[in-house]
C-alpha cells in the first residue's frame, strides 16, 4: 500500500475521447510560470493517489504526448475544452492517424 501524502484534489470529471486544457507550473531557475497544454486524453490509469493520465495533441507535424499524475502539485488546473464520444478506454488508435481522421467525435455526458 502506498501512503498517501497530503489529500487528492476535486479536478473536473473528464473521460479518454475529451480534450482538456492543462495548466501546469514550469520553474525556470528562481521564476516560476504556468503553461497550458491542450490535447486529447487518450488515456487513464492507475488508482489513487498514482492515477495518472496521457493528453496528446498535433504540434505541427508531431504527434506530442504528456503524462501527467492526477494529484501532481505542479498541475493548476484541468478546464474540460469538449465533451468527445468514444466507445473505448483507451485511444491508442489516434497516434496512427492525421488531420481531419485524428478527430474525435463531440458526444454529451
Amino acid at each position: 500500500m502506498e501512503k498517501e501524502e497530503g489529500k487528492e484534489r476535486a479536478l473536473p470529471a473528464f473521460k479518454p475521447g475529451d480534450t482538456v486544457t492543462v495548466y501546469t507550473k514550469i520553474r525556470e531557475g528562481e521564476k516560476e510560470r504556468v503553461q497550458p497544454f491542450q490535447g486529447v486524453v487518450i488515456q487513464e490509469r492507475g488508482a489513487g493517489i498514482s492515477r495518472t493520465f496521457t493528453v496528446r495533441r498535433i504540434a505541427g507535424r508531431y504527434g506530442v504526448e504528456r503524462i501527467y499524475p492526477l494529484h501532481s502539485p505542479n498541475i493548476v488546473r484541468v478546464k474540460v475544452t469538449r465533451k468527445g464520444k468514444v466507445r473505448r478506454a483507451k485511444l491508442f488508435y489516434l497516434r496512427g492517424r492525421t488531420g481531419k481522421k485524428a478527430k474525435v467525435k463531440e458526444g454529451e455526458r
